[in-house]
């Protein structure tokens, strides 16, 4: 009996050690992890299309003094860097606000709308004037948070199409924009925990797009949000803006044409040049004032 247990006992030990000299060889070992489940199968590697996959590319730094930094040097505030004829500002309360009223005069501007705010969320009525300040556009990586992490280094026309893209722009609450400051993911995050996800996607796009770098804070700030939706996708890059639609407060006889964007629109519709009644009169693209555009 002791000897018919030793061999059992033998060949359990030969067993063993054959499966680990195996698995160490890479052979028998891969094919008992498939049968019996190896533990470091079970973590999938991101989509390359996932959040959680570009911020494992994002360089990982120590932010940059702020030496320097001032807001002028991301350009004019608002400028038209798409060319559709409406500054960025317009262009985004026309994107992310429902109900949109534009103004008479300027088919641009934005007068009225409504705005389901992402950090809250809650709804906000938004109306040109004195209570402008209500809605805010976020720019989801600040500016000074850019600079800090590579934005000293570029050229000033980048800085000015980051300032301007409508990947890093948002509306939101005027209040709680003001109060997140140029806050990184680490030292801030909206208060409404549905929308986190699509947030540090977002801001992982930009730096993504820009060259920006994080810091180590940040990435696993980044890193915890994400670990509740790893399969969380990068935004499409389309900006979500382009030539306005008409006026909801033009006259009658213009409400079937929509501002033309640019000239070149125009031209191509057989519509040039414009004058200040025609349908489809962009004052913006009236330069020099005299009421006749694209001549």
């Amino acid at each position: 009996m002791r000897s018919r247990v030793g061999v059992v006992v033998a060949a359990v030990v030969l067993v063993v050690l054959l499966v680990l000299i195996a698995r160490s060889a890479g052979g028998l070992g891969g094919a008992l992890d498939v049968l019996l489940g190896d533990p470091q199968q079970d973590a999938q590697e991101a989509p390359a299309g996932s959040a959680v996959a570009a911020l494992d590319r994002l360089p990982v730094k120590g932010k940059a003094p702020k030496t320097g930094y001032s807001r002028e040097q991301f350009g004019q505030a608002w400028q038209d860097v798409d060319a559709n004829g409406c500054d960025t500002r317009d262009d985004v309360l026309a994107r992310d606000l429902t109900d949109v009223v534009y103004s008479r005069a300027d088919p641009c501007q934005v007068s009225s709308g409504v705005l389901v705010d992402p950090y809250t969320p809650k709804q906000i009525r938004f109306q040109r004037g004195p209570r402008s300040a209500e809605v805010q556009i976020d720019h989801l990586v600040a500016l000074s948070d850019a600079w800090q992490t590579g934005a000293q280094q570029w050229p000033a026309d980048k800085r000015e199409h980051f300032a301007n893209d409508p990947l890093n722009l948002l509306a939101v609450d005027g209040p709680l924009n003001s109060a997140k400051g140029d806050g990184d993911a680490a030292t801030w995050l909206p208060p409404n925990k549905d929308f986190r996800c699509q947030y540090v996607a977002r801001q992982i796009a930009v730096k993504a797009k820009y060259g920006a770098w994080v810091t180590q804070a940040e990435h696993d700030a980044m890193a915890g949000v994400l670990s509740t939706c790893p399969h969380q996708a990068l935004p499409r890059d389309d900006g979500g803006v382009g030539p306005q639609p008409a006026a909801t407060s033009a006259p009658a006889d213009a409400a079937t044409t929509a501002p033309y964007a640019s000239c070149s629109a125009a031209k191509a519709a057989g519509a040039a040049p414009l004058h200040s009644d025609d349908p489809g009169w962009n004052p913006r693209l009236d330069r020099d004032g005299d009421g006749v555009a694209c001549a």
